[in-house]
C-alpha cells in the first residue's frame, strides 16, 4: 500500500521542526490553510495502518512507558476528553514517553503521545489535560489530511519509520539528521508547519473540550505563559513543546480572553495525578539521592493530601532501590490509611513481588483483582506475579480475560509468550514473541521468531498456516522497508 508523503505533517509540525531545521537545509512545501486540493483523504483503514505503524515505529526508537498504571492513567484522562470532543466516536491511542524534554505530539490515527517531562512541569492536572487536548483538536479538525499536496509516494511501513526516526532527532540532532539525509537521497524534501490558523484553531477546540470534560479552561493560557517566562532564562534550552507551538503574546491574550468566558470555580486535581506525577519521578529519575531529598522535604508539608503523595513517592523510591522492608513500612501504613486507593495497595503487593515473596505477593494480587475487578492494570501485574510464581497455566486463564484493547498492548504478546514457553509449547511462544517483536517496530526479529516456531515438532496445520501467513506478512512489511530505504 501506497501513502503521501505529507502524511507526516502532523508529527512531524508538532514536534520536528526544530531538529531537522538545524540539521540539514529543507524545501518548504506551502500548505492550504483549509481543505484537501487534491480531493481525496486516505480510507479508515488506511488511517489506522499508518497510526499502527507510525507506533511500531516509535517503539523501536524511544522509551515508550510499559508501566500498566501510568497507562491506565493517561489513556482514561485521554478518552475523557475524547468523550467530549468533535469526534467521540474515533479511536485515540494515548501513550507516555519516558523522555525528560517538555514535548507531547500527536500522530496519525489518533496517536498522542505526552512526555514524561511535560506531565512533571505541570502544576495541576487540567494544564496536563490542555495539552491533550490541544493535541486531540490536531485530530479532530483533520489538519493532518489537509496538508495533503505532495506528490511523492512512499509505503505506509517507510513513511512511518521515517517519521520516527526524525521525530527521535528532538532528542538526538545526529539521528535526526541522518533520517532527513536518506529521505533527501530519495529525492524527497519537505519541511512542513502548521499555520498560525491550524494552532488557534486547536486552541480554541481544545479549550472547548477541556471545559466540557470538567477541567480549568484557565489552565491553558497559564500553562503556555508559565512556559514561555521560564524559557526567557533558559537560554537556548526552550522546551520543545515551546518551539513546535510556537507561543506569541497574543496567542496567550486569546486563549485568556476565551478562557475568561467560562464560569469560574474550583477544578481540583485527581489523587490519581498526583500519584502518577511522583511515581513518573521516580522512574525516569537521574539522580537518586536527588528524588529521594525531594520527597523528604514533603513529607511534613502542604496539605494531607501532599503530604500523603509525597509518602507514596518515598515508598516508590524504596522500592526502586530494592529497601524492601522500609517500602513494605510505608506501604502497609498507606494502605491502612487508605484501604480503597489501589495506588498504595498495589504498591505493597509490588514490595511482596520484588522481594520474591510469591506467595505473598499472588495473596495479595488476588485479592485487589477482587477488589477491583474492572482495573486492568492490576489484573496485568497479577498475571506477572502468577508467571514469576510459575503457575503458568492461571496466567494464561487471566489473559484471556482481559479486555480487546488491552489484548493489543505490545505487552499482552510479551506475556502470552512467557506462557506458552513455561507450557512448553515453543511453536506458540516463538509465534507471540513475534508478534511483540513486531509491534515494537522490530520487524527482523519478529521473522526470526516465526522460522523459530516453524522448526517446532508436531505442528498442526492450523498453526503451520498462521504461522506461513504472518512469515509472509512479516517478510513483506520488511521488503518493503527496504526497497524504498
Amino acid at each position: 500500500m501506497k501513502f503521501k508523503l505529507s502524511a507526516m505533517t502532523l508529527a512531524l509540525s508538532l514536534t520536528l521542526y526544530p531538529a531537522t531545521q538545524q540539521a540539514v537545509e529543507i524545501t518548504k512545501i506551502d500548505l492550504p490553510d483549509l481543505g484537501d486540493s487534491s480531493g481525496t483523504l486516505i480510507s479508515p483503514a488506511e488511517e489506522k495502518e499508518f497510526g499502527a505503524a507510525f507506533f511500531r515505529s516509535l517503539h523501536s526508537q524511544i522509551t515508550i512507558n510499559q508501566d500498566a498504571e501510568i497507562q491506565q492513567y493517561i489513556e482514561t484522562i485521554g478518552q475523557r476528553l475524547v468523550a467530549n470532543s468533535d469526534l467521540p466516536g474515533n479511536p485515540f491511542h494515548f501513550f507516555v514517553v519516558l523522555e525528560n524534554n517538555i514535548n507531547a505530539f500527536a500522530g496519525p490515527g489518533g496517536y498522542i503521545g505526552v512526555n514524561s517531562g511535560l506531565i512533571l512541569v505541570t502544576e495541576a492536572e487540567s494544564e496536563l489535560a490542555s495539552v491533550m487536548g490541544h493535541e486531540i483538536a490536531h485530530v479532530t479538525q483533520r489538519h493532518l489530511y489537509r496538508a495533503y499536496e505532495a506528490s511523492s509516494r512512499l509505503s505506509i511501513p517507510t513513511v512511518a519509520a521515517t517519521l520516527a526516526a526524525v521525530l527521535l532527532g528532538t532528542q538526538s540532532p545526529a539521528l535526526g539528521q541522518a533520517a532527513v539525509v536518506a529521505i533527501q537521497a530519495g529525492s524527497v524534501q519537505f519541511q512542513i508547519n502548521f499555520t498560525r490558523e491550524n494552532e488557534a484553531e486547536a486552541d480554541r477546540v481544545g479549550m472547548q473540550t477541556l471545559a466540557a470534560s470538567q477541567y480549568d479552561p484557565r489552565s491553558m493560557p497559564t500553562f503556555f505563559e508559565r512556559l514561555q517566562q521560564s524559557s526567557r532564562y533558559s537560554g537556548q534550552n526552550i522546551p520543545e513543546f515551546l518551539r513546535t507551538h510556537p507561543v506569541t503574546a497574543s496567542r496567550i491574550s486569546d486563549t485568556r480572553g476565551r478562557a475568561e468566558t467560562y464560569p469560574y470555580k474550583q477544578y481540583p486535581d485527581s489523587l490519581g495525578y498526583q500519584l502518577t506525577k511522583a511515581k513518573i519521578r521516580v522512574l525516569t529519575s537521574t539522580d537518586n539521592a536527588d528524588t529521594l531529598k525531594y520527597f523528604q522535604l514533603r513529607i511534613d508539608q502542604g496539605t494531607t493530601e501532599q503530604r500523603t503523595v509525597a509518602r507514596y513517592g518515598l515508598a516508590m523510591w524504596m522500592l526502586n532501590a530494592q529497601k524492601f522492608v522500609e517500602a513494605e513500612n510505608m506501604f502497609q501504613q498507606l494502605s491502612k490509611a487508605y484501604p480503597n486507593q489501589p495506588q498504595y495497595l498495589t504498591g505493597l503487593a509490588r514490595t511482596a513481588l520484588d522481594g520474591k515473596n510469591y506467595n505473598l505477593a499472588l495473596s495479595r494480587y488476588k485479592k485487589l483483582t477482587e477488589q477491583f475487578p474492572e482495573n486492568e492494570a492490576i489484573k496485568l501485574e497479577y498475571i506477572s506475579s502468577l508467571l514469576k510464581a510459575g503457575n503458568a497455566a492461571l496466567a494464561q486463564k487471566n489473559l484471556f480475560l482481559l479486555t480487546p484493547k488491552t489484548q493489543h498492548l505490545p505487552m499482552y504478546s510479551e506475556l502470552l509468550a512467557q506462557v506458552y514457553s513455561d507450557l512448553n509449547q515453543p511453536a506458540e511462544s516463538h509465534r507471540y514473541l513475534a508478534e511483540y517483536y513486531y509491534a515494537t517496530g522490530q520487524t527482523k526479529d519478529a521473522i526470526l521468531q516465526i522460522k523459530l516456531a516453524q522448526k517446532s515438532k508436531g505442528l498442526n496445520f492450523q498453526l503451520s498456516s498462521i504461522l506461513n501467513e504472518r512469515l509472509n506478512f512479516f517478510s513483506n512489511q520488511e521488503e518493503e522497508a527496504r526497497r524504498n530505504r
